[in-house]
């Protein structure tokens, strides 16, 4: 990318997304507590390893990405709602927020309206652009032109509701703490290390899986459109980059995705592993998951 085409394209204008600026900085200040080892418990750290997956994979990955976005499969009612809750808990913005960014930057990836191009640099692609609020106006646009179909559905606009979204995120924390705090006196213990017990559950299982999904689902933004290879010429930056696309379990083979953004499976090579797409594949077993769009373009990838 040329310094002209960076110089070209300036960072517009936008006030503090304060809540936003404090929840991912507070997030982050908690997060800090597990390397204490105080805090530390082995089922913590178990909690935030499968957190990654059913809030991250499941909530993010699954749902927000590739049905809700792209429309890559169907899943009955009662399962699209769970998974919404889900990735609510993932404090990566409303249904219909994500959707509507995401797909205006399919539609105008590393360009100037591209909400967060790795043109305007490293931090702006990767938590810069979330820090800001656009204006009222580029709101609405982004609703009325990108998420009409989201917000269609009564669910989801309740989910639009501040004290809905926060509602939930932060009863995830009382559960996650609640729960640690019982089993524990359950088991014998005292009250010291009840509290204890609950507050590791609390910052591993909640805190921790939740930055670590963060700066996961964040990479796609910032380092896959800089660093790796291109299966295919898609006309933009977007890449396929190995140590992403296993953290995030395939939603790093970016390139893949930007040459056939409705597919659900993003890995197209044998070592692209896509745990994403499997788990589509498996509810499909299950029943849970129809009209699965598959990729026809495969055989076409670069050798």
């Amino acid at each position: 990318m040329s310094t002209q085409q960076t110089v070209a394209i300036s960072k517009p204008a936008h006030d503090i997304h304060w809540v936003n600026l404090i929840g991912i900085s507070f997030f982050h200040l908690i997060a800090l507590l597990a390397v204490f080892p105080i805090f530390f418990s082995w089922t913590g750290l178990l909690l935030a390893f499968l957190g990654n997956y059913v809030f991250g994979t499941l909530g993010i990955n699954l749902f927000y990405h590739r049905y809700l976005t792209h429309k890559g499969f169907r899943c009955p009612r009662w399962l699209e709602r769970t998974f919404a809750i889900l990735a609510v808990c993932c404090f990566q913005e409303s249904p219909a927020q994500w959707v509507a960014v995401h797909r205006r930057h399919h539609e105008y990836s590393d360009e100037e309206p591209d909400p967060h191009s790795p043109v305007r640099g490293f931090f702006w692609a990767h938590v810069g652009w979330i820090l800001v609020k656009p204006p009222s106006e580029t709101r609405r646009e982004l609703y009325s032109r990108y998420a009409k179909d989201v917000l269609r559905d009564p669910f989801y606009r309740k989910l639009e509701k501040p004290s809905v979204y926060l509602g939930i995120i932060a009863l995830q924390c009382i559960v996650f703490f609640l729960v640690g705090f019982g089993v524990e006196l359950a088991l014998g213990g005292g009250l010291n290390s009840a509290i204890l017990f609950g507050a590791s559950l609390l910052i591993w299982g909640v805190f921790v899986r939740t930055v670590f999904v963060w700066h996961a689902t964040w990479s796609v933004n910032s380092v896959t459109h800089i660093w790796g290879y291109q299966n295919y010429d898609t006309g933009e930056n977007s890449r396929n980059n190995i140590l992403i696309g296993y953290l995030t379990n395939g939603e790093g083979w970016h390139n893949n995705h930007h040459a056939d953004p409705r597919s659900s499976r993003h890995g197209h090579r044998p070592f692209e592993f896509d745990l994403t797409y499997w788990t589509i594949r498996f509810l499909g077993l299950l029943g849970l998951a129809t009209h699965i769009r598959e990729t026809q373009l495969i055989r076409d990838a670069k050798s």
